[in-house]
């Protein structure tokens, strides 16, 4: 026997110690996750759970002859709270939001075989190794925050709500070949490529996001089958390029999971997908992402593997400051010279800008396009999926429950694509009946989930059940006090919109509020938000950006977006695209920012430098000013009313004539009379017995006449109309009478009658 023969059957034991992290869901539920590795599994109990994990990991090593590496000795875990701000993500980016939160991060960690240590958070599917335990805490933070910063609020929500985990370990005892020529194994052979990509598909028992929904692309066989050749048999670089929703990652999946299924016995391919910024998350120093893309382009290699690319657009935003010094720069030469495979998707408008930032980089793939489904084939997915849920999920969704899905998404979401927002939308209200144990959804269910999803009330949803405009406008009298004519207005835009009869590719409605100061445009602006898209919501629909902040031509990335940020505009949008934008005071802004509006006001959308589409369509944009209401007569309140064509003058000189005529319609205001400053501080008062202090002790107020006319004395100012008015209750009644009630404690379950003599407020009860 040769010496070589000889050292590769001297075969010993070895034993690999994997850390186990479980959960324990409910008394009969136990999710495991097997850190360092992409293994998930729910089971019975503990036992269970590793039993599976063993199993899949010696199937893994049967089928591959490797198994996932793991080089912790003694794994410890520490939970860490890192403060972050939430982050909202939208295809191809990040954006931070305003406030910040403390969220738990585990963390397992343990000196390494060779001295140094590793930590991983499985949570994240990251890890990181470190040299002195002194760096432990800061390391775990400084990834943490990185990672967090780019998954949107709702995953960061998810995290805080995680229960704690405890710690076990799942032992392997494996034959290890020893050799001479050091420690190498089969786990570190791909050392780069595992610690940032992960192979893929996943098993079918254990998948790394548990779904109930299969990962199916039905009624794309052609699809699949092109993109499979171009792969296989071409060894191209393949892009897929279809509208959000075409169903470009579903036919993606089915080509590897088609390529590697043929392929098992032979190994001839693998497919390791991966994220962009995990590429230099870990890079401290200067070329050290470089180094990193070379040894992953190497592993590829030698793993004769193909690399999926998720979020590809963001290779032209990682590495540096622009495209050209980005990682789609520095992997172009590999791609030219046939040395890494790469597979992705994109939108047109993604491609587009791709071409137009880096234009030698896109020239290296074959694109395979994706059109939009004609409707007999979206029903056939639907039925599939319907077919899907009953079989295997005990839930039937009715036919009736189908096609009132596809027409709300029809007219509702008209900028994405079916048969992907169908499927998730279903898949939503798969999930809302899972949790409430119901086997069925009918035409309620989806009523009731668009609603839950949009704020929209069910009256623009049900064909059935027809508009009152008596109850329309006295919801509008309600919440606006003198002002006729604007209310006429806002209930026409509501009438319009329940008829159907609104451009469905432009903004729902575009007004300009014009009028004096403190007259009710922005609590109209409000009432319009809470009817619009006010059922049910936790965050306001409205939408408030004062446009004196912008009033400089540098301010417009601020405002809308630059390079790799986003502004504060698309930022709101993005986050409630079902609501209503108000811009205050917007002639205060600098013009350049109303040049950036042409397209919202004429195609509801707005297209970054990276293709990334913000839709307002669902959006009605409201822009207050003061312009023409310099007159003295039409200032704050009084008997005389504004003079139309003065507005009308002043906002036609002051804006281009193209900004003014994408313009629905100027709303004007009329100034405040006596009448109806009575009928605000009414109003206002009324809003004050509603507060939870109130409702709480049970304490019904009344107001006197004397209080309703001093108030409305000092609450009105010919400068601000309306405005100083909450601000006088709060000083004339809120203040003392919290003052009050602490020193009259019994209070409860009374009547309190509020009176303004002798210079001051008086109490009686009764």
């Amino acid at each position: 026997m040769h010496c070589y023969e000889s050292l590769i059957t001297n075969q010993t034991m070895e034993k690999i110690t994997y850390p186990l992290l479980y959960f324990q869901l409910t008394d009969d539920a136990v999710l495991g996750v097997l850190v360092g590795t992409d293994y998930q599994v729910v089971d019975k109990d503990l036992r269970h759970v590793k039993a599976t994990l063993m199993e899949q990991l010696q199937k893994n090593y049967r089928k591959f002859d490797e198994y996932p590496y793991m080089d912790i000795m003694k794994p410890k875990m520490k939970i860490i709270e890192v403060k972050v701000r939430p982050t909202y993500r939208e295809e191809s980016a990040a954006y931070p939001l305003s406030n910040s939160l403390k969220v738990p991060v585990i963390a397992i960690y343990g000196e390494t075989k060779h001295g140094y240590y590793e930590c991983y958070l499985p949570m994240f599917n990251e890890s990181f190794f470190y040299y002195e335990t002194k760096q432990f805490q800061s390391l775990v933070s400084h990834f943490a925050t990185i990672f967090l910063n780019q998954q949107p609020p709702n995953f960061i929500y998810k995290q805080m709500a995680i229960a704690k985990p405890q710690l076990d370990e799942v032992v392997l005892k494996i034959k290890e070949k020893n050799s001479s020529w050091g420690d190498w194994n089969f786990e570190r052979q791909y050392e780069t490529l595992t610690r940032l990509a992960e192979k893929y598909p996943y098993s079918k028992k254990i998948r790394r996001n548990i779904s109930a929904f299969p990962e199916a692309a039905w009624e794309l066989d052609e699809e699949v089958d092109e993109v499979v050749d171009r792969l296989v048999n071409n060894r191209a670089n393949v892009l897929i390029v279809g509208k959000s929703g075409t169903g470009k990652t579903s036919v993606l999946r089915q080509a590897i999971k088609k390529i590697t299924s043929k392929s098992q016995q032979q190994l001839d391919f693998s497919f390791w997908q991966i994220m962009p910024q995990r590429i230099t998350a870990s890079a401290k120093y200067l070329g050290e992402w470089q180094e990193a893309c070379e040894a992953l382009v190497d592993d590829l290699t030698v793993a004769n593997g193909i690399l999926w690319v998720a979020d590809f657009v963001r290779l032209l935003q990682v590495g540096g400051e622009s495209a050209e010094v980005s990682v789609a720069a520095f992997l172009t030469p590999f791609l030219q010279e046939g040395n890494l495979q790469i597979v992705g998707e994109v939108t047109p408008e993604e491609l587009e800008s791709i071409r137009r930032l880096l234009p030698g980089f896109v020239e290296n793939f074959q694109l395979v396009q994706l059109e939009e489904l004609p409707e007999n084939k979206i029903y056939r997915i639907l039925d599939k999926f319907a077919a899907f849920c009953r079989q295997n999920l005990r839930i039937d969704i009715d036919n009736k429950a189908i096609e009132l899905a596809y027409r709300l998404l029809v007219r509702y979401y008209p900028y994405q694509s079916f048969p992907g927002k169908a499927i998730r939308f279903l898949g939503q209200c798969v999930s809302s009946a899972q949790i409430a144990k119901e086997t069925t959804i009918d035409k309620n269910a989806i009523i009731t989930n668009f609603v839950k999803a949009t704020g929209l009330p069910e009256l623009f949803l049900r064909d059935d059940m027809l508009l009152k405009t008596n109850d329309l406008t006295s919801y509008f009298e309600s919440k606006i006090i003198g002002q006729k004519s604007a209310i006429e207005q806002l209930t026409g835009i509501v009438k319009i919109f329940k008829a159907g009869l609104n451009n469905p590719y432009k903004p729902i409605a575009t007004m300009i509020f014009a009028g004096p100061t403190g007259v009710g445009k922005t609590a109209s602006a409000k009432a319009l938000a809470d009817y619009f898209f006010g059922v049910g919501q936790q965050r306001s629909p409205l939408i408030r950006i004062d446009m004196s902040e912008f009033q400089h031509v540098g301010q417009i990335a601020r405002f809308i977006g630059a390079g790799k940020e986003v502004g504060k505009l698309v930022q709101d949008i993005r986050e409630r695209p079902f609501s209503v934008l108000l811009l205050d005071e917007v002639e205060k802004a600098d013009p350049a920012i109303f040049d950036a509006f042409l397209s919202i006001l004429d195609e509801g959308m707005l297209v970054d430098a990276f293709g990334r589409i913000t839709n307002f369509r669902n959006t009605i944009i409201i822009m207050t000013t003061n312009l023409g209401a310099s007159n003295r007569q039409s200032i704050g309140f009084g008997s005389g009313m504004p003079d139309e064509a003065t507005y009308n003058s002043a906002i036609s000189k002051y804006f281009r004539p193209e900004f003014v005529n994408r313009i629905d319609s100027v709303v004007m205001f009329n100034p405040l009379n006596s009448e109806h400053i009575h009928a605000i501080t009414i109003k206002e008062l009324n809003e004050l017995k509603q507060r939870e202090g109130f409702v709480k002790i049970g304490l019904e107020l009344e107001f006197s006449e004397n209080l309703l006319r001093h108030l409305a004395i000092i609450g009105f100012d010919e400068r601000y109309g309306a405005r100083p008015l909450q601000r006088a209750i709060e000083q004339e009644i809120v203040s003392p009478l919290a003052r009050w009630i602490l020193e009259n404690p019994t209070v409860k379950n009374k009547v309190l009658e509020l009176d303004y003599r002798e210079g001051k407020l008086q109490f009686k009860r009764r």
